[in-house]
Parts: structure tokens; C-alpha cells; sequence
């Protein structure tokens, strides 16, 4: 049976690091069942990806990094993440939700040898929702040492700025989404030395849960051994609404019948907190 809450209390002094800062390590939540299961759903994905998959490496180019959305759709233990497993309680306990749906899942796999970044950015200017409770777990399926996690700029998620979004592939064009609160994205690799930056080494069954508007980048693994592979899923709380966007969103996720205003409550977005 797997475990259908966390494997420990979250802390307050958890909780107000995630509000100051946007982002927290919350260590030893999620057993192995659980990482054994979405491993599963992993290596089946990678061996069939869905319609939505990006390969971020060059043809020929060494390492590998791969990124997919909606596992849950088409893998049973992706879903079972999703509709039975600790991500609600936590998400709800986070972002002090009364009620919590689930948005989408997202992986990304940076195979040894990947010398691609994933640039800065933020995840909430990429979706057309509105509203300040929108969280993401990330959940390592590999230990990950300190100089390959995501990095976090503490604070940025209460700076009021959107900025617009841009593809992780290197050479593409920027996404065409426009919205009268997005600006172009600094430079933030050259002005590390202004920011406070967050990361940290992850265990298994460690995660990370920050803000949609948390901005963040991640270096490549160098590592000739070492996997990175990493189950980001996303999750709303009862203020988030359908927002109108103009042009390409990410992920293009279609067919929920939801307008703008709407709450994001439907069966592509189901309701997981509280437990019936």
C-alpha cells in the first residue's frame, strides 16, 4: 500500500521559508515506493513519449535532455502520483489551500555528460492561470548534488514582474504568448552575484516545493555516471482561475471547456484536496 500522506509533518518554519523566499527543501516526504513507482513511469516514457516531448539536446550532442508533459494521462503510476499520492497534502499544507487541483506534470531528464542549462525563467507566465496559489513539487528520482539542483532567486516571487516566456532549447524562437504584465527576462547568469540564491543537495524522497513566480534555472550534469532525473507536478490552490492569454502556452493543454475567469476545476484539472 502506498503511503497516501507525507511521510512526516510539514514545520511552520517550513511553511514561512516557503512564503519569504519561494522556494524550500523538504527533506524525507516521499518513501521509495513512490520514487520506485514514477521511476517506472519514467523509463516508460522515455521509451514512448507523449505528443508533447522535447528533445533540448542537439542531434549527435553528448548527454541528453529530455522533457515531457502529462504522464499522468498515459501512465498508471504517474496517475496514481497524481489522484492518490502525498503531492495534495502537501501542496494544500504549502500554499495554505483549502482546496487543491492538480495541473500537470512535468519531466525533466538530464542524462551524464548534458552540458544544456535550463535557463532562467519562472512557470506561472508559461500557463494562462491567475492567482497566487500555484505550487510546484519537485521531486528528484536520483540524489542530486548541490551543484546540479535548480537554483532559486529568494524573494523573486514577490516582486510583482512577469517576465515572458522563452523556450528551454537553445537557438528557438520565444514562445508567442503576450500579456500586458510580461517583460523581457533579465540576464540573471550575470548578475548571479546580486540575488540570493537558493539550492541544495536532495536525497531520495527529498523535495522541493516553490512558487509559480519563484524564478529558477538549473546548471547541465557534467557527470560522466550520475543521472538527473526529475518529476516536477504542479498544483492550484481554490484563487486560481483560467487566465486569457494571446498565443502558444506551455504545456499546450486543450480541451478542459474552461473560460477566462473560471476556477481551474475540471476532469483535466481534478480536484485532489480535501480527500473524499
Amino acid at each position: 500500500m502506498l503511503n497516501r500522506e507525507p511521510l512526516r509533518p510539514i514545520t511552520d518554519a517550513e511553511v514561512a521559508a516557503y512564503d519569504r523566499d519561494g522556494a524550500v527543501l523538504l527533506t524525507g516526504l516521499f518513501d521509495a515506493d513512490w520514487i520506485e513507482v514514477l521511476a517506472d513511469a519514467v523509463e516508460r516514457d522515455k521509451a514512448e513519449p507523449g505528443p508533447m516531448v522535447r528533445y533540448n539536446t542537439p542531434a549527435g550532442g553528448a548527454g541528453g535532455f529530455f522533457v515531457d508533459f502529462q504522464l499522468w494521462r498515459r501512465w498508471d503510476g504517474a496517475r496514481r502520483f497524481a489522484l492518490e499520492g502525498p503531492g495534495a497534502a502537501i501542496a494544500a499544507r504549502m500554499m495554505g489551500a483549502r482546496a487543491v487541483n492538480y495541473y500537470h506534470d512535468h519531466l525533466i531528464v538530464k542524462e551524464p555528460g548534458t552540458p544544456e542549462r535550463t535557463p532562467w525563467h519562472h512557470d506561472q507566465p508559461y500557463y494562462p492561470v491567475d492567482g497566487w496559489m500555484v505550487g510546484s513539487i519537485w521531486l528528484p528520482l536520483d540524489p542530486v548534488p548541490k551543484d546540479i539542483c535548480v537554483e532559486y532567486i529568494a524573494g523573486s516571487h514577490h516582486w510583482g514582474r512577469w517576465f515572458a516566456p522563452q523556450y528551454f532549447k537553445q537557438g528557438n524562437p520565444e514562445l508567442r504568448v503576450t500579456d500586458d504584465r510580461f517583460e523581457p527576462i533579465p540576464d540573471f547568469q550575470a548578475e548571479r552575484g546580486r540575488h540570493r540564491l537558493l539550492s541544495w543537495e536532495l536525497a531520495i524522497g527529498d523535495c522541493i516545493f516553490f512558487h509559480g513566480l519563484a524564478v529558477h534555472g538549473a546548471p547541465g550534469n557534467p557527470s560522466p555516471q550520475g543521472r538527473r532525473r526529475a518529476y516536477a507536478s504542479r498544483w492550484l490552490g481554490e484563487d486560481a482561475r483560467y487566465g486569457e492569454r494571446s498565443g502558444q502556452i506551455s504545456p499546450p493543454i486543450d480541451g478542459h471547456g474552461l473560460r477566462p475567469g473560471d476556477p481551474m476545476d475540471c476532469p483535466l484539472f481534478p480536484r485532489v484536496w480535501p480527500r473524499d
